[in-house]
């Protein structure tokens, strides 16, 4: 049976799927999701959180480009907390515990009132190639479906398997049947296939956990939001708990060894290194007797708890012990255990920057199929897939962000340029220009570039024009306006902090680490004046983007020039069919690699592993460009 045909066809109802599914069906292109079940779209299918530690600033920047995640988190959340508040602004970053059936819930609600987007139950078991070129896909009710361009975003459902100690099934999340038929396909076209692994902890019955023995992390006092629209703030929260493992619940643990899949070789693929199974945690980190554990509530009204940190794969029987043993679940009872999965990826090296594969034309990947792991790394390569589709069959200039730009664009360059050996996560420490890509200025960075090519709105747009305009009137406040010692030198005696002799500017009072925004308006009811004039809409944020802007200048100036500096070279195009081979002066291993990745610029270049920058030396020197 042959269908109508769209402009643009995404495989997989997960994060990276609603992403490119919404961004291409917002920039006019007719659209199509096919997923395998329309009631588990974005299912949140381990930990119920968005954000963390730099995933907060993807999401804001997803946000900030347009795409969905950032709003239905606000609308999600049961918990806001902003993490490392202690450190720098580079630091901040934002997590929100959600309500895991209403994210899926209003998921589907965004994408039912997308216009030109329509949603398909069914597999897709094959992508129609012609001529090396996407067509459209063939699904398992047998309804060929012809598009312009496809976008596979299959999680963890190619070929997964499921297991729990001794016993395995096929399946791409407990209760769900894997997919079957593109990986043979795909591997048939000439690509790379592999295996990773993933995995989750048990589910937990909250009236059986005895909260009295754990440790209570409520939300912020003032919590705040991830979408720079117009969302509603929480006015109430839902508390997370912290519980420690022991040396008892390890023995236990080990005993179970002998017939855990990963110490006995059933799973060949490798874990993430950054958020291991407690078996893995009490074998590579022997030494401790103990290891945290995260009680994080899965919704408002539902009783069941997800234990982050305790993911296994274990007999059921031994994670049932182990939890007994753990302070505060003596009596615990399990909704379902954990379990890993292993499922099949295409190392990202296949792909350009654009996330278009380098051997099929108008096929693109994005979310865990490309070896990442995590809602926030699947989400961003979604709407950046989905862009890039439509922009490609529209014949327009790609989308592509740079390592300075855009967490977004760090995750992608080290994707293609580096590839990876196991699940890969965003971190902080990734990003070289942490200063300049905070979570704070994500739309001013990022949305007059959406703006530009069709997806950010007028709205949007307006809305980071007031931001900048206030900012300004605000920062111009602070460098213009003097304050008396008689009105600052008791608050300033309160914080330890040097007493006035004459007075000064405000803005060299914000310099001071001990002072900021909060402590300005008690010696200055003038400012408190100016922030009241402020429309409520971008109040916190202007404020918040003036503080940080005047008190961390130097620093942003000084990390601007550094990347001004690394952009000089960054950009210098490379030709895309040269042969490497000629340059013998080039090290063996540089000519392998840079002909196989064939990458865009001498920046990329760069970053491909074996590259060395004697070899990015020489190719400077053999296109002319020193």
């Amino acid at each position: 049976m042959r269908w109508e045909s769209f402009d643009v066809i995404v495989v997989g109802g997960g994060h990276a799927g609603a992403e490119a599914s919404a961004a291409a069906a917002n920039m006019g292109a007719k659209t199509l999701l096919v997923t395998l079940n329309i009631d588990t779209i974005c299912q949140m299918s381990c930990n119920p959180a968005m954000g963390g530690v730099a995933k907060g600033q993807i999401v804001r920047e997803v946000d900030a480009l347009g795409g969905y995640s950032g709003i239905v988190t606000d609308q999600s959340m049961i918990q806001f907390r902003m993490l490392n508040l202690s450190k720098g602004p580079a630091m901040w970053s934002p997590r929100a515990q959600c309500d895991k059936m209403l994210f899926s819930l209003n998921w589907r609600h965004m994408l039912e009132k997308t216009p030109n987007l329509s949603v398909w139950q069914d597999e897709a078991t094959e992508v129609i190639i012609n001529g090396g070129v996407a067509c459209g896909v063939r699904t398992r009710m047998g309804i060929e479906i012809p598009a312009k361009a496809v976008v596979l975003t299959n999680g963890t459902f190619l070929n997964g398997t499921i297991y729990v100690g001794e016993d395995s099934w096929q399946g791409g999340r407990i209760g769900e049947r894997s997919a079957v038929g593109l990986s043979d396909q795909l591997l048939s076209q000439g690509f790379e296939v592999d295996r990773l692994k993933t995995g989750t902890p048990v589910r937990i019955d909250g009236r059986t956990i005895n909260f009295q023995q754990l440790e209570e992390q409520p939300g912020d006092e003032l919590p705040q939001k991830f979408s720079y629209t117009d969302t509603k703030p929480l006015d109430h929260q839902r508390s997370c708990y912290l519980a420690y493992t022991n040396e008892e619940a390890h023995e236990i643990l080990r005993t179970g060894f002998d017939r855990s899949p990963l110490y006995t070789g059933r799973i060949q693929g490798n874990g993430p290194r950054y958020c291991p199974s407690i078996e893995t945690k009490i074998v590579r980190f022997a030494d401790k007797n103990r290891h945290q554990l995260f009680v994080e509530p899965e919704g408002w009204t539902t009783n069941s708890y997800y234990l982050n940190g305790f993911s296994s794969s274990l007999p059921l029987e031994v994670q049932l012990d182990a939890l007994h043993a753990i302070k505060g679940f003596e009596n615990a009872r399990i909704y379902k255990p954990g379990y890993a999965i292993e499922y099949d990826y295409f190392p990202p090296t296949q792909l350009n920057y654009t996330l278009e594969t380098k051997r099929v034309e108008n096929l693109y990947f994005a979310g865990q199929i490309n070896g990442t792991t995590g809602y926030e790394e699947a989400a961003c390569q979604g709407l950046m897939a989905g862009i890039n589709a439509v922009l490609k069959i529209q014949g327009r200039p790609s989308f592509v962000l740079n390592r300075t730009q855009a967490y977004i664009g760090v995750l992608i360059d080290d994707l293609v340029t580096k590839g990876v050996d196991e699940p890969y996560r965003m971190f902080t420490s990734r990003a070289e220009y942490r200063i300049l890509l905070r979570q704070d200025n994500a739309d001013v960075r990022l949305t007059p570039l959406s703006y530009e090519i069709g997806l950010a709105d007028d709205q949007r747009m307006k809305r980071v024009g007031e931001k900048n305009r206030y900012t300004d009137q605000l920062s111009d406040y602070l460098v213009n306006t003097s304050v008396l010692p008689s009105k600052a030198n008791t608050m300033l005696e309160s914080l330890n902090t040097p007493t006035l002799s004459q007075k000064v500017k405000l803005v060299n009072l914000l310099l001071r680490p001990e002072i900021s925004m909060k402590e300005l308006v008690v010696v200055s009811p003038e400012l408190q004046e100016q922030i009241d004039s402020v429309p409520d809409s971008v109040r916190v944020d202007a404020v918040n983007a003036a503080e940080i802007s005047l008190k961390y200048q130097r620093y942003i100036e000084k990390e601007q020039e550094v990347a001004d500096r690394i952009l000089k070279f960054e950009n210098v195009p490379l030709p895309s069919d040269f042969d490497y081979f000629t340059i013998q002066s080039l090290s063996y291993e540089a000519r392998e690699k840079l002909s196989n990745m064939r990458p865009a610029t001498i920046g990329q270049a760069s970053r491909i592993s074996g590259v060395s920058p004697a070899d990015v030396s020489v190719l400077l020197i053999a296109f002319n460009k020193i």
